[in-house]
């Protein structure tokens, strides 16, 4: 499914959902991120998504972590809430999202790299490289909040 971004755009549509989501900012023994290139729009991003009924939040990350990337981790801290009613994602079916994301650094633990539907390019990334990436800022800022590795979490 196509997804497109407003972020801070007077033409956005109007928003008709709001999905609690996940990323996690994996990182390994290198420093280096796990991220993926996100088939919906072509952006690079930490791995994540939409949190299910009846699952811990700690699960959720694990789960589609896992799904995107084929890499199992433990959660490690929680980096932050990120609650922007500028940043819409408008979705071909016609949902239109209202950004809602916690985001959590975590370690891996095993599994071995592999793509998926969600993310035909999975790799380790080097955070020198970052500025080489198109990553969406509202991404870009949690991911300068996981490696600042912040001793408070970030509420906005």
């Amino acid at each position: 499914m196509a997804r497109r971004d407003y972020f801070h755009d007077p033409e956005a549509p109007a928003v008709n959902s709001v999905v609690p989501s996940v990323v996690a900012a994996v990182v390994d023994e290198r420093g280096w991120l796990l991220m993926i290139q996100r088939s919906d729009n072509g952006l690079w991003a930490l791995p994540g998504g939409g949190h299910d009924i009846g699952e811990f939040i700690a699960d959720t990350v694990a789960r589609e972590v896992q799904e995107e990337t084929g890499v199992e981790v433990a959660v490690v801290d929680l980096v932050g809430l990120y609650t922007n009613p500028h940043h819409v994602m408008g979705y071909d079916d016609g949902e239109v999202r209202q950004q809602f994301s916690i985001a959590f650094t975590a370690r891996p633990i095993g599994g071995t790299v592999r793509t998926s539907d969600e993310s035909p390019c999975v790799e380790w990334i080097d955070p020198a490289r970052l500025d080489d990436l198109d990553i969406h800022p509202s991404m870009r800022l949690r991911i300068d909040h996981a490696l600042a590795r912040r001793a408070k979490p970030y509420i906005g």
